[in-house]
């Protein structure tokens, strides 16, 4: 096996590897020393347990984490993956642990905050998508409309409604060759997130015998999902602005046996446990998680023990919670096995069959390629059910807001160009909420400018300032009667008709529509009118950038100085007192000199440990509505947190045309030369050359392996090989568990709700390792996992009946050996014959040892489909047998009740 990683002129790697599941482990390497701080962030965030580490502000999002079953959640989906996902998966996670050290090494935050590099499992780049998109549909928008329902009427549940300051958005667009100078076709685009320091976008050239790609990667994540170019086909995303999370209102009470939810058909038991979140200089905080179902309760209180109410019937005091369902957590599944195939995609309908099986989150897809197929759909999970449901909070106990399949996802025809930026288009059916028209439309003019597009021409239109919708305030600033206004007023009255309305960085008009639109949007604030929906409607903190009125009014403030809705706002008297504020303001600047909306609008990126006293950020061009969408919030802060998170424009005349910019750098290791080279174009509108040619790149390190057998390992009896090939299956390996290596492995499949005939849910992962060191302790007891080339798929354990509770149900005999068994994630895998491919290997394994003249197995009697499974491998089954209960020190086995089956060694070798 061999690895190679290249660097370009800017710290991007290059990774080439001679098979797939190595490429994947050198990403995952990669990942680990380009960006260790960061994606062992994420990986707390995931579990919910940064505040160990970040102190007490980190607590609101691990309460959210666990109240959510983020970690849960992700191993669900991990668990439900095919075998060859799952190990292309856990080749990335292993190959993290291969660089975690190193990398962490040379990230100052470790040492600043105490914290030590973690284990990696393969269910974590899951997680970290998830816990990356949990909120990226803006669910908590449903709270926000629930109040102004409440508070307003439920006639202006929808009078926010647009994007707003926590959602995510892109621009993206496709021009066909009719319109470029190759007559080859463009993708460009630029997706709009959280500015990170590491940024949340890695550029990346990942190349095995079957993959060659670039584009851009989440870090933590393995393969490149949304942005990639493989030579001849290229797509890109942008968020649909698709509604797939429902909020449900419950009603809780506590009852002596646990709580209950009520549903549309009565009272139900529900899930629930505590967890405490560590807190670094702080006291530790329980949490109290609960299930019902409809999914994880999110906000308000748990029934308090004892008590009564007036709705209790019969139980304790009912109180009122909100639940949140959402597709990963309801269908184990958030389409990673469409990465796999994308890293392979030769042409469209490549592109197009691997989008179908595409979950989470739900966007719109661009893609063509270099034999003219152009594509232009919606990709993702919508479920079908009621309007309500996609409106508001939906009450749980009342029938008819159930989930009725998915919706099927829209697609278009492309004609010179298609443009996606978020607003009302292909995916109108499928929302609620989409961005206002401007970027969109302004995208499209500038488009039909031109019939000879390249890509360096593209930064044109990725850095466009023009703002639209300042119109409506800038209609009533001209209405005003200017022979009322003071000199100061009049003056700025004209001065901002005068304005080009583009938020250029050096445009000291650009500040000062700023400063009146701020002011305008404090004014509304403060009105008696909106007044019921200022203050704490006391839901989690997380949800805030969605439920603050001064945010909220700043994104709809079109829709505000538009709308005749609110009859009771004179508009008129706001935008006048507005002016007058800003220009007595502006009578007398700070320094004498006008202020730039550069110098308002500065860049304030994400940061999980923000440097001592802060950092001085550089000024931004642009606006929310402008193509260039850095966006800030009006009557709340200039600073930007939100922008484009990359620009790419992928060229499929040739790929070496291509060129992309991400806002600081290749790498996230503070004072590395990569780590923020790239800001300074990214300000420019500039952009860095895509590099794919390995002999114009340095290289950095290379790893040659030759693959070596594994001592075999010992069952107590004589050795046996520990390795086979199985025909469709691939390498399968056998080896001795190791409990301070595989507790994390075990402990989550053993929790799994199809682990329930193993005895052991519900047991902590030190119980796990605990029992499993017992058994490791024994002489006639013997524990493994089977491997599926390098990923465990199955845990196998071997006992001598004689040193067995189960030899008082049945008269053992020399020569017997019990065997126990469990498959892993693959259980679900679509593969035919897979468990009995993997049993037959491990009979071989058992009966290598020419010892071994029966094999007894004792499944749960409940477990007719293991049973089954026995039969069709050629055991005799045989009676039902009760195993009495074990209670000792080392391990408690409860009374179990199973079925006796025996494989004799004829009847094995005859079926071989």
């Amino acid at each position: 096996m061999t690895t190679e990683v290249y660097r370009d002129a800017w710290g991007i790697p290059h990774l080439r590897a001679s098979s797939a599941l190595e490429l994947a482990r050198a990403q995952g390497r990669n990942a680990a020393t380009d960006r260790a701080w960061q994606i062992e962030v994420e990986r707390h965030r995931v579990r919910g347990t940064t505040a160990a580490f970040l102190g007490a502000e980190a607590v609101v999002w691990d309460r959210f984490a666990r109240q959510a079953r983020l970690e849960d959640t992700a191993r669900r989906c991990f668990a439900a993956l095919d075998a060859d996902t799952a190990a292309w998966v856990g080749a990335y996670a292993e190959g993290v642990g291969d660089g975690l050290a190193e990398g962490a090494r040379s990230a100052p935050e470790f040492a600043a905050t105490g914290l030590e590099p973690g284990h990696w499992e393969p269910w974590v780049p899951l997680g970290i998508w998830i816990a990356t998109h949990i909120l990226f549909a803006g669910f908590p928008t449903k709270l926000w409309r629930e109040e102004v329902a409440r508070r307003l009427g439920g006639d202006l549940a929808t009078l926010f409604a647009t994007d707003g300051p926590g959602t995510a958005g892109s621009n993206g667009w496709l021009v066909t060759g009719a319109r470029t100078e190759t007559g080859a076709p463009l993708i460009a685009g630029d997706p709009h997130r959280f500015i990170e320091d590491p940024g949340v976008y890695q550029q990346i050239h990942l190349v095995c015998p079957d993959v060659d790609i670039v584009g851009l990667a989440v870090p933590g994540v393995p393969g490149l999902a949304h942005f990639g170019h493989t030579g001849s086909v290229a797509w890109a995303i942008t968020n649909a602005m698709a509604d797939y999370q429902d909020l449900y209102r419950e009603r809780l009470r506590r009852t002596g046996d646990g709580i209950e939810a009520e549903g549309p058909d009565g009272w139900h038991p529900v899930a629930h446990h505590h967890e405490t979140i560590e807190v670094a200089g702080g006291d530790p905080v329980t949490v109290e998680v609960i299930e019902t179902g409809r999914g994880p309760v999110i906000a308000g209180d748990a029934p308090a023990p004892g008590g009564s109410g007036a709705m209790s019937g019969g139980g304790g005091a009912v109180t009122e919670a909100v639940s949140l369902r959402y597709p990963p957590r309801v269908t184990a599944a958030l389409g990673f096995e469409a990465i796999p195939a994308l890293l392979r995609a030769r042409t469209v309908g490549d592109v197009d069959r691997a989008f179908d099986d595409w979950a989470e989150p739900v966007n719109v897809v661009q893609a063509a390629d270099t034999e003219g197929g152009l594509l232009h759909r919606v990709a993702g999970r919508v479920p079908v059910r009621s309007e309500a449901n996609r409106l508001r909070v939906v009450p749980a106990w009342e029938p008819g807001h159930e989930w009725r399949g998915w919706h099927e996802t829209p697609r278009a025809e492309v004609g010179d160009f298609a443009v996606m930026a978020n607003a009302r288009g292909i995916a109108t059916p499928l929302g609620v909420e989409f961005a206002p028209p401007h970027r969109a439309d302004r995208i499209a003019a500038l488009l039909r400018e031109s019939t000879s597009w390249t890509a360096p021409g593209m930064a044109a239109v990725h850095t466009d300032t023009r703002l639209a919708s300042a119109a409506p305030l800038l209609e009533l600033v001209a209405a005003l009667d200017q022979s009322r206004l003071n000199p100061g007023a009049a003056a700025l009255r004209n001065r901002l008709l005068g304005w080009d309305r583009r938020m250029a960085a050096d445009s000291t008009d650009a500040a000062l529509f700023a400063a009146v639109r701020s002011a305008v949007v404090r004014r509304f604030a403060a009105h008696p009118a909106l007044e019921p929906l200022s203050g704490s409607f006391g839901y989690p903190e997380v949800f805030l950038p969605w439920l603050y009125l001064p945010a909220k009014i700043g994104y709809a403030l079109e829709t505000l100085l538009t709308t005749d809705r609110l009859p009771g706002i004179d508009r008129a008297a706001l935008v006048r007192d507005a002016v007058d504020e800003v220009a007595a303001a502006e009578a007398a600047p700070a320094g004498g000199a006008e202020t730039t909306w550069g110098e308002r609008h500065r860049l304030a990126p994400w940061q999980a440990l923000p440097a001592p006293g802060g950092e001085d950020w550089p000024g931004l061009p642009g606006d929310h509505d402008c193509v260039l969408a850095t966006s800030s919030v009006p009557g709340v802060t200039d600073l930007s947190a939100r922008g484009p998170a990359a620009r790419y424009v992928w060229d499929l005349a040739r790929r070496e045309d291509s060129l992309w910019v991400v806002p600081l750098g290749a790498r996230g290791v503070p004072g590395d030369t990569h780590h923020r080279d790239q800001l300074p174009l990214w300000l420019r509108g500039d952009f860095v050359p895509v590099v794919t040619d390995f002999d114009l790149l340095t290289p950095e390190h290379r790893t040659e392996e030759t693959m070596t057998t594994e001592a075999p390992a010992g069952s107590g009896r004589a050795e046996s090989p520990n390795r086979a090939t199985v025909d469709g299956l691939g390498a399968v390996h056998v080896r001795r568990l190791d409990p301070a290596r595989d507790t994390d492995v075990v402990h989550s499949w053993v929790g799994e709700e199809r682990a329930r005939f193993w005895g052991m849910r519900g047991t902590s992962r030190d119980e796990v390792r605990e029992i499993y060191e017992h058994l490791d302790s024994l002489t006639t007891h013997h524990a493994f996992l089977v491997l599926l080339g390098d990923e465990p798929v199955m845990l196998f354990q071997t006992y001598e009946p004689e040193a067995d509770r189960v030899s008082e149900c049945y008269e053992a005999e020399p020569g017997d050996i019990g065997i126990h068994l469990m498959v892993g994630p693959v259980q679900g895998s679509p593969r035919p014959g897979f468990t009995a491919a993997l049993l037959g290997v491990l009979v071989g394994h058992v009966l290598a040892d020419g010892d071994v003249r029966r094999i007894i197995a004792e499944p749960d009697v409940r477990n007719t489909r293991a049973i089954e499974r026995l039969r069709r491998s050629g055991f005799e089954i045989g009676p039902e047998i009760v195993l009495p209960e074990v209670d000792l020190p080392e391990v408690f086995l409860p009374e179990k009740r199973a079925r006796l089956a025996i494989l004799s060694r004829e009847t094995a070798e005859t079926l071989r």
